[in-house]
């Protein structure tokens, strides 16, 4: 019953379900009392559209963070004359009992309750509504189920203390339940007589006792000629048992796998035991014996083995009991048992541990009901991944997908899946997956990001991230990456590998993108952010990554977005600046990164009076003379000035530098580039540069901004030419090659 992830687009009625969900107000329904949902009345809808719509809601709950659960959801399903119900599938605590009693008068033939902490005694009386229609139900892992509430008499002074106790349902049966077939009750809370409690039910096919101890098995053979399924998961088997099961000849599939960690297990399979089974279940299709230990050795002396290719007929089966199977089985479990490994195995699907095929049959039959069984199929997973190639890509992406979304919250899943991810999203196996898998792929990433700040799943996950096109890939979640990843940068203690991650991809997201994306990320306290990581790693005198990755994340931020130019000031920026630059006179890369984003302050004229201090332009005009990064820096500290210069003499109000000083040595530094110089920039707009040309107050500016389009078009002609002319800048130069102020340079140069 699980949604298995898949690769092929989506059906136009899942896309109409999940839109519907998603406004539901602007759909289906109307607000009453602007809090209640209402259904429209002239709405008529059958079961296959109305189960569509439960069982996407609890999948969306559940896996969504963004979309908002509803409190009077399951209403909208009260009246069958309206919505019919047929097979629901609700899950943990997304349903409580005035869910289920909401929905009481449809006719439903089947329901799954997997997990449902919430619900208590009263879901049983309501359960008994749907007796006369139900075929199948699961109650699996519903621990609260059989208990009520009982309000204790005369208040005595307990009532303060526990105004309500939990007791025991000791008198519900399956009484007036006649179309019963299927039934899940694993994991029942210990104390119920499920002997009393089935006796009522007429024909079962398929029981489920998962988890639960019995130590008397024999009523179940009232059942022996209606049975074909029978799963006694983790049950404590003893001789008697098996004497049980070897009556119940219908059997079609037969599970008694056991969890080889949970407990001390008295039981041992023998040759015997299997050779009942094989005379006995003559109708078995399905065995499942994961995590045994065989007391004797079942398998056939190598030497008598018949070599060659693997086979799976009965004949040749290196399992001696199986040999006497009329057929291959469908499906054998071998998980964690000796079996897995031999080589003729009569089935044709196994799950074991000895290949990738047996792992992924594992992950596959266990995820629903035994996420620690799958948390360890998965970590096989990952070391074929890490060390193999992975033949099945497809099928492991969507297992390990489908396992997360499904145990959100249990931190062994979370902290293999993460990590088998990284390596099945990585580089080489990137042809084989389409943008629908990828973007699952990031779903299940980011919830888990944000259901668990444990290292290891938070650092699988940002590493995960890496395997994509940033930004392209992650465009239809940008808002909730970068809080997300603030988040992680925010947080008091970080580890160091984290945090470099975390500034390495939150950098790439603002690189290249819309400036309303950057001005949304600014909002979200992204400048902030990268400052206190700066004043962090400037207390402990560290100029690493970290805070190359973070000058370099401003310097993006803030282009074009004079937004975050200003809280850049406002946030004692430039006092960073300074010190950075005092603290690591020589680290190249990160005066380019720093000089970068001044640039962008620059270019914005409201923010320009900030930097006309005697000490930022001494600073700027030395800067000039800088060899750092080639003409990097000296080329971004001209620009600077070349947009301070452009305010005019009017606006110079300081008397130290000089203004002619500060001209005369921009000129020297502009003679001293190499006009072929390769750059290590990237311009998306010429316009900071293009507003520079037609004007006679500062004719420096106008050679800077001549030099920056020269060298961008000579040396990169393809991207640039065309920026340049789409931009406007042949008119521009034109009118600036007939002006009289202009040098006699910047006119060849513009020629």
């Amino acid at each position: 019953s699980l949604k298995m992830a898949s690769d092929s687009p989506e059906s136009l009625m899942t896309l109409c379900t999940d839109y519907c969900l998603r406004n539901l107000e602007g759909t289906l329904c109307y607000l009453l009392d602007n809090e209640t949902l209402r259904l429209h009345p002239d709405i008529f809808l059958p079961s296959e559209i109305c189960d569509k719509l439960v069982n996407e809601y609890v999948e969306l709950v559940k896996t969504d963070s963004i979309f908002e659960p509803h409190e009077s959801f399951f209403t909208l399903f009260s009246d069958p004359r309206s919505t019919r119900l047929a097979r629901v599938h609700l899950r943990e605590h997304i349903v409580q009992d005035q869910d289920l009693e909401a929905i009481r008068k449809q006719d439903l033939i089947e329901l799954y309750l997997t997990n449902c902490e919430k619900l208590t005694a009263k879901s049983l009386q309501t359960l008994v509504s749907f007796s006369h229609t139900l075929i199948s139900l699961s109650l699996f892992g519903c621990c609260n189920i059989f208990y009520e509430e009982e309000n204790p008499g005369g208040c005595e002074d307990d009532c303060l203390v526990n105004p309500t106790r939990q007791v025991l349902v000791k008198d519900f049966t399956f009484e007036g339940f006649r179309r019963l077939r299927f039934l899940n009750l694993g994991r029942l809370i210990e104390g119920v007589n499920v002997e009393t409690l089935l006796r009522p039910l007429a024909s079962l096919a398929a029981l489920d006792l998962s988890g639960i101890q019995l130590n008397d098995v024999g009523f179940l053979t009232q059942w022996k000629d209606s049975l074909v399924s029978l799963v006694l998961y983790n049950m404590d088997l003893s001789e008697e048992h098996i004497q049980v099961i070897t009556q119940l000849r219908k059997l079609r599939h037969l599970d008694i796998s056991r969890d080889h960690l949970s407990s001390y297990y008295k039981f041992k399979l023998t040759r015997r035991v299997l050779n009942l089974f094989v005379e006995n279940l003559v109708n078995l299709t399905s065995l499942d014996i994961s995590g045994h230990t065989m007391l004797e050795n079942c398998t056939i002396p190598s030497m008598e083995e018949k070599m060659g290719q693997t086979s799976i007929e009965p004949a040749k089966s290196s399992i001696a009991p199986f040999r006497g199977l009329k057929r291959p089985l469908q499906f054998l479990g071998l998980f964690e048992t000796s079996l897995c490994r031999l080589t003729h195995i009569p089935a044709y699907k196994v799950s074991g541990d000895k290949n990738e095929e047996q792992v992924l049959n594992a992950i596959e039959a266990y995820t629903e009901h035994r996420p620690e069984i799958t948390s360890r199929a998965i970590n096989l997973l990952f070391d074929i991944a890490r060390i193999e190639r992975c033949s099945q890509l497809l099928r492991a992406l969507q297992l390990v997908i489908t396992a997360l979304k499904c145990h959100k919250d249990d931190k062994n899943i979370q902290v293999t899946g993460s990590a088998a991810l990284f390596y099945l999203t990585n580089s080489e196996y990137r042809m084989e997956q389409s943008v629908k898998l990828r973007r699952q792929v990031i779903q299940v990433v980011l919830n888990g990001m944000e259901s668990y700040q444990e290292v290891t799943v938070q650092r699988n996950c940002c590493l995960t991230l890496c395997n994509f096109s940033i930004p392209e890939e992650l465009e239809f979640q940008y808002r909730r990456v970068n809080e997300l990843l603030l988040n992680i940068l925010n947080q008091s203690r970080q580890d160091e590998s984290i945090q470099r991650i975390a500034v390495h991809l939150c950098n790439a997201l603002v690189c290249q993108v819309d400036n309303d994306h950057k001005e949304a990320v600014g909002k979200m306290g992204f400048v902030m952010t990268m400052l206190k990581l700066i004043q962090k790693k400037l207390a402990d005198k560290t100029c690493d990554q970290v805070m190359e990755f973070s000058w370099s994340a401003l310097w993006n931020i803030t282009d074009e977005t004079p937004d975050n130019c200003e809280m850049f000031l406002n946030y004692s920026g430039m006092k960073l600046f300074l010190e950075c630059l005092k603290e690591f006179p020589e680290k190249q890369e990160l005066h380019r990164n720093m000089l970068g984003l001044l640039g962008n302050v620059a270019e914005v004229k409201e923010l320009r009076p900030q930097l006309m201090t005697s000490q930022f332009i001494s600073v700027f005009s030395n800067l000039l003379e800088s060899k750092a990064d080639g003409i990097e820096v000296s080329y971004n500290a001209c620009g600077v000035l070349s947009h301070i210069m452009f305010d005019g003499p009017e606006a110079w109000g300081i008397c130290e530098p000089h203004r002619e000083e500060v001209v005369k040595r921009m000129w020297a530094a502009i003679q001293s580039w190499d006009i072929n110089s390769r750059r290590n920039i990237n311009y998306r707009s010429f316009e900071p540069i293009l507003r520079l040309l037609p004007q006679g107050i500062s004719p420096v500016s106008q050679h800077w901004a001549t030099w920056a389009l020269y060298n961008l078009v000579s040396v990169y002609p393809d991207k640039y030419c065309p920026l340049l002319i789409k931009e406007g800048g042949i008119p521009l130069l034109k009118d600036m090659i007939k002006m009289a102020s202009a040098r006699q340079e910047t006119k060849e140069m513009a020629r």
